[in-house]
This record gives structure tokens, sequence and C-alpha cells, in this order.
């Protein structure tokens, strides 16, 4: 008699709401690359249940969860263990669970804006004057890795100019980093301007002074959305070098998630094309830390 063929590593993505995420289409195409025995799914969930179903997803056998707005910070909480990377975010956007059934929180958002500023896009950060845009979990979690690449200036600039202190003092000491409210930059053009901000939900781009961006800026923004969002288009009409939105930060910091749960970091070339080639026909604006895990 022949035995059941076994069951599939379940991994999931948990947010409110996930109905627009690409995350199992990443994943699929993951697992199927590199030979993957394991599913992914959706979890809506509302922030007054996050901790409850959780809790049920590894009970019943669960291996990962991937987590989106608005449950970062509380996953940060709700986990026994953090990586060093999700300790100084303070949100964790991975959780595995150990053969122990401890689980450990990680944050892969960084290492994947990273990644693609560097290798995919070719822009150097080495030396550069960097400008963030807006204070919340997305810009907590890339922080730490861009003043890793021992930028010359990480200027975060936020509209409530005391969470962008709050960031800056959490790590200090560890590179040239200011912090401003949005209408008191005074920094002169930058050589790049990540947009961290959701404004563009709203149709709107965050009021900094078109002083900000020179000849020879990059324009970078967290989210995607087919054609330019409001930020990559403001930033096109004050002369900005180049603009990018975030397509492959979504897919290099999945990647990074992958590498945690599998021990395999797949290709993501392919598909970073196929998400760039289908993907901007069927969404809306995403933004930033909703884009998938």
């Amino acid at each position: 008699m022949s035995s059941a063929p076994t069951p599939p590593d379940r991994y999931a993505l948990v947010g409110h709401p996930v109905s627009h995420s690409w995350s199992p289409f990443i994943h699929g195409m993951f697992a199927r690359a590199t030979l993957q025995h394991m599913q992914y799914r959706l979890i809506d969930v509302a922030s007054d249940r996050f901790r409850t179903e959780a809790v049920q997803f590894f009970v019943d056998g669960g291996k990962g969860l991937n987590v989106t707005i608005p449950h970062k910070q509380t996953a940060a909480e709700f986990v026994n263990e953090l990586t060093p990377r999700a300790e100084e975010a303070d949100a964790v956007n991975t959780i595995s669970r150990l053969p122990s059934g401890e689980l450990v929180g990680d944050n892969t958002d960084g290492v994947g804006l990273v990644i693609d500023l560097e290798d995919n896009l070719k822009i150097a950060l080495e030396g550069r004057r960097v400008l963030i845009l807006g204070a919340g979990g997305a810009t907590r979690g890339v922080v730490g890795p861009l003043l890793a690449r021992r930028p010359a200036l990480l200027a975060i600039a936020n509209r409530t100019r005391a969470r962008a202190e709050q960031i800056a003092a959490r790590f200090a000491g560890r590179g040239a980093i200011i912090a401003s409210g949005f209408e008191s930059i005074d920094e002169g053009a930058f050589d790049l301007v990540i947009n961290a901000t959701a404004a563009g939900l709203e149709g709107t781009v965050p009021p900094i002074a078109p002083t900000t961006i020179g000849a020879n800026t990059v324009c970078y923004d967290m989210a995607y959305a087919p054609g330019d969002t409001p930020f990559t288009h403001w930033a096109k009409a004050q002369g900005a070098q180049a603009t990018y939105k975030g397509w492959g930060m979504l897919v290099e910091q999945a990647a990074e998630a992958f590498l945690v749960w599998r021990g395999i970091r797949p290709q993501t070339r392919q598909v970073l094309e196929l998400l760039t080639r289908k993907g901007p026909a069927a969404v809306r604006i995403i933004p930033p830390g909703g884009s998938g895990p």
C-alpha cells in the first residue's frame, strides 16, 4: 500500500487588507524554481485578531508568516525572539517557527530595498546624500541597512518632526543621520530621495521643497502603481535624473524571507520581469509596507 503524499509546508501573509497582495504569486514562482514543497496563502486579519489568528496558524502546523500593515509592530511584540535587524527596526515582516516551537521575528524590508537599489538599479549608496520621506514602519525597517552602506548623509523628513527625530535618535552613532519636518529640509539637492509615505493613496506628495531635487537626483517610491505614482510624477516634473517604483523592493524582500524559511535565496530577475509586465495593469497604488510581506 502506497503511503499518503507528504503535505506541503504552509506559509501565509497576514495583514489587513491583503487581497491586493502579489505575495502568493511571488512565492509560488520561487517555490517552483527551487523545487520547494510548500504552499502560500493570504490571511486577512484586523488588528484585534492578529495574535489569535497567528497563534492558530502555528498551532495548526504553519511554518512561517509574512506580516504586512497594520501588524508589523505588533508582530515584534508577539514573537519569542527578534533577529538583530528586526530588533533595531522594532518591526517584523517575517516570522519563522523553530523545531522547538519558538517563533523568531525578522525584518527583510531593508535588505530588499538595498538589493534593489544597488544590484538591480545600479544606484550607489556609499558616500551619497540620501533623503527618506516619512517616519513610519517602512522607514524604520530600512534605516539600518541604508546606514550600513555608509552614505555621506541620511536625512529623515516627516510631517511630524518629532517622529523623524525618534528614528534618528534610535540610530545615532551608526552614521551621519539627521531629522526634520517636510517643510524645513534645508540641505540642498540630494543624490537619492526615497518616498516611504502613503501620501500617494490620497493623490498627494509630501510638501518638500523642489530644491531637494537636482539634475542628478534619483527618486524612488516604495509604493507601486500602474504608471507613475504622484511622487514619481512630481519628481519628473522637478527634473529628477530618474524615477523608480517599489516593485524591486517587493520582490527582493520576499526573496530574503524565502531564504530565511527555506535556506535558499531564489533568483529574482524572472519574477520581477513578469510582475512588472503583468502587475501594473492590475493594481492600484499600494503604499509602503503594504506591498507584500
